[in-house]
């Protein structure tokens, strides 16, 4: 009998037990049912489609400055990290618009990264998006604020250095003028003139070549270029300076395959090499021009007998008018430009210039270019000139980055 009342009273209990279990589990959908359904973020009709296409990075945040949506561009810029907007800058601005709805627009400098000194200039433009969301957009504008930058001091320095030989030439003339009775001090002052003169046109030409330079594309307008006639004529334009000071110009070695490029460029900055090297070392020195191919690159190296450079200079003398010696550099006729445009040509054809120098030892500057791989011209193409460009386009891919001025 006790047996049979236990065994009623257990599925009272587990009847009572699942009773409750079905009570509570429908009160646990009401109460789901009864919650406000909340999605994701979503943008104004159509704006997705707009910031795929508006060719900026752009970040969009919502009433509680957390970051809905930013396409790569942001991410590339450091401008977002995961859903925070980084920079207290732009934070400040985002709500400052949201705050009085009207358009801002800034330019700020900002740092690239957590890591380092590097810093970008991007400008911000800054828009409520719908009723929301705030639209931050960014431009960056670090190369043209660069570019700017370089123009400005270059105008500054054209005029300045400019200005020294138009003058001298002025006050020559007068010279010249009033001691028309002497003809030793007209001898004199005439040969002034000259001097003052040449080093003019020099730094037009130099002036004319940093120009050309600029507008030159060599992807598009390059050819095939055999570097051994580049140097030869390169050579050949300096002999007559070379004879005056009783230099010889001493060239080694050959190569052996083309580079891609324009030769009338790469022909100045060798020029300019050489001519450097030629200004700065001593009567009755050598000159010497290797060549070698290695690794996929033609090394082209200039080396002088001067008095050489130290070491906490040797980072500037790319410089445009940047002299080591000013007052040598006026003896010698220097306008400060060559190696500038020697930086710039090479950097242009995806190559490198470099220098090794010590005070009293003289000075290499080696200039490494990429070669155009075997096999990419026929033999017969190649006759130590240079080749059509629509071949040359057709077969060249050249090692290394194209660079930019």
């Amino acid at each position: 009998m006790n047996d049979v009342l236990i065994s009623v009273l257990s599925g009272l209990v587990g009847l009572a037990l699942g009773v409750v279990g079905i009570l509570a589990y429908r009160s646990s959908v009401r109460a789901r049912v009864g919650l406000p359904h909340v999605g994701e973020p979503t943008l104004p009709e159509g704006a997705a489609e707009i910031l795929s296409v508006i060719g900026r990075a752009f970040v969009v945040v919502d009433d509680v400055d957390g970051v809905v949506r930013a396409n790569p561009a942001a991410y590339a810029y450091g401008l977002v990290r995961g859903h925070t907007l980084v920079h207290e800058e732009l934070l400040v601005l985002a709500r400052r618009v949201r705050a009085d709805g009207v358009i801002a627009e800034r330019e700020f400098e900002l740092p690239r990264g957590p890591l380092g000194q590097g810093t970008m200039i991007v400008h911000v433009r800054v828009a409520p998006l719908g009723d929301d969301y705030i639209l931050l957009l960014a431009d960056d504008r670090t190369e043209i604020t660069r570019t700017e930058a370089i123009r400005n001091d270059f105008v500054a320095n054209v005029s300045h250095e400019l200005k020294t030989p138009v003058s001298a030439i002025s006050l020559l003339s007068e010279a010249i003028d009033g001691a028309a009775d002497d003809p030793v001090a007209v001898h004199r002052f005439t040969a002034r003139l000259y001097k003052e003169s040449a080093r003019l046109g020099a730094m037009v030409q130099d002036i004319i070549e940093l120009s050309r330079l600029q507008g030159t594309n060599i992807v598009v307008e390059g050819e095939a270029v055999d570097i051994n006639a580049v140097i030869a004529e390169a050579v050949d334009r300096n002999k007559l300076p070379a004879e005056e000071k009783q230099i010889n110009i001493s060239v080694g070695g050959k190569s052996l395959d083309p580079v891609f490029g324009d030769r009338d460029l790469l022909m100045t900055a060798l020029r300019n090499l050489i001519d450097n090297a030629i200004r700065y070392s001593g009567p009755g020195t050598t000159v010497g021009v290797g060549i070698r191919q290695r690794d996929g690159l033609i090394q082209v190296s200039v080396t002088d007998q001067g008095p050489g450079i130290s070491a906490d200079e040797q980072d500037r003398i790319f410089e445009r008018f940047y002299r080591v010696d000013a007052a040598r550099s006026r003896q010698t006729g220097g306008t400060g430009l060559g190696l500038s445009i020697v930086k710039h040509v090479v950097a242009n054809h995806g190559g490198e210039v470099t220098v090794w120098s010590q005070p009293g030892q003289g000075s290499t500057f080696t200039v490494r270019l990429p070669i155009l791989e075997d096999g990419q011209l026929p033999a017969e193409d190649f006759s130590g000139g240079s080749v059509p460009l629509d071949i040359a386009v057709a077969a060249r891919k050249v090692r290394g980055k194209e660079g930019r001025v």
